[in-house]
């Protein structure tokens, strides 16, 4: 964010729940020599920052209409859930529904899975870090760009984890696979470990921690603990349905881990299931219920 004079503030103020298309602010890769509005129409479309130093309460963002014909994109945030990223795909949302449906057979249901678990990593590793490479093509040589940085390694809480794993590689057909065994107490709803193996060299690699359900949050809490414990220090939270409680709990425990979901759901029953939800995800993988 950058300073912007007093009327900006203003604007920004007095239009921070209002929707509407304004003009664009952008600050042209620099910090301004000073106070200056930094202020530049593009296309008729909005987006306002206002910052005032020093003065913490004047910060405010406003955002285009997401009904806008515009490049850019709308932004989607969750409230009261900072950590939380829903992806509203329509493709994810509609197999969400097939995969919500009673009647979905095993084989559907895996299908499902795994292509929902495709589209969501797609949108888990947009702002990956990307380095120029030359390539020759059959008529030139040209410029480029290949993913750089870190490794990815996908790490599914077992058992229903593994339903998400095949998705993924064949979007990211290089990333490792480690396994973290755990199991929920029925009673307790605590979870209990029994089985760790990652790839030796977890400071240097990125983790997509993949668990088909966030419902109490107590798995993830203690999956991320044993990442960390083994020296991980990057990882995001893949699931399909999550229970406002479990994501609170993930995020008071790790609040440095951002999750993926597709569904934030309404709440737990008394058994620890997720409303609405779409029942006990391993079971309806494997066919064990």
């Amino acid at each position: 964010m950058f300073p912007v004079v007093t009327s900006r503030i203003s604007l920004a103020r007095a239009l921070e729940h209002n929707r509407q298309a304004l003009t664009v602010l952008c600050h042209h890769g620099r910090l301004p020599p000073g106070p200056a509005p930094l202020v530049e129409q593009i296309s008729q479309r909005v987006f306002v920052i206002a910052d005032m130093p020093s003065e913490a309460h004047d910060h405010r963002l406003v955002f285009f209409h997401a009904g806008e014909d515009s490049t850019f994109c709308a932004m989607h945030t969750t409230p009261g859930f900072p950590t939380l990223r829903v992806v509203d795909h329509p493709l994810v949302q509609h197999k969400l529904t097939l995969l919500r449906d009673r009647t979905t057979p095993t084989k559907i249901f895996k299908e499902l899975v795994d292509e929902i678990a495709t589209l969501m990593a797609y949108e888990a590793t947009s702002d990956l870090a990307l380095e120029a490479a030359e390539v020759e093509t059959p008529l030139e040589t040209t410029i480029g760009h290949r993913v750089m940085g870190k490794k990815l390694t996908l790490v599914p809480i077992l058992r229903a984890g593994l339903g998400m794993v095949e998705g993924i590689c064949r979007l990211v057909p290089s990333a490792r696979v480690g396994h973290i065994g755990l199991y929920r107490d029925h009673e307790t709803l605590e979870p209990v470990d029994y089985y760790f193996k990652i790839p030796g060299d977890a400071a240097e690699r990125d983790f997509f921690l993949l668990d088909p359900m966030l419902a109490t949050g107590g798995s993830a809490a203690a999956a991320v603990t044993s990442l960390k414990r083994a020296g991980a220090t990057r990882i995001r939270f893949l699931c399909l349905v999550a229970a406002p409680d479990g994501v609170r709990r993930l995020e008071r425990a790790h609040p440095d881990v951002q999750v993926f979901c597709a569904a934030l759901d309404r709440q737990l029953n008394e058994h620890g299931y997720i409303l609405p939800g779409l029942g006990d995800a391993g079971d309806r993988l494997f066919g064990t219920r």
